[in-house]
């Protein structure tokens, strides 16, 4: 199974873990929600599979770009 990453498109905290690893995720699910600047800006899976990894928690600081979490599909 190969593994996709999933990032962030913004610079932000997390507000939010929707999901836990070992969920099944459709193409477009919400993983996550970061918030910047005032707005919740929620991050999807890139791909559908099985969240095996969310490499972020709840109020951590990410960046740009940053992987949040992963996808194995």
């Amino acid at each position: 199974m190969a593994q996709h990453a999933v990032v962030s498109s913004v610079t932000g905290l997390v507000f939010q873990v929707v999901l836990a690893p070992g969920a099944a995720v459709a193409a477009g699910e919400v993983i996550l929600v970061v918030e910047s600047m005032k707005m919740e800006i929620p991050v999807a899976a890139p791909c559908a599979g099985r969240l095996a990894q969310v490499l972020v928690a709840e109020g951590a600081s990410v960046d740009e770009g940053q992987q949040v979490a992963l996808i194995e599909a």
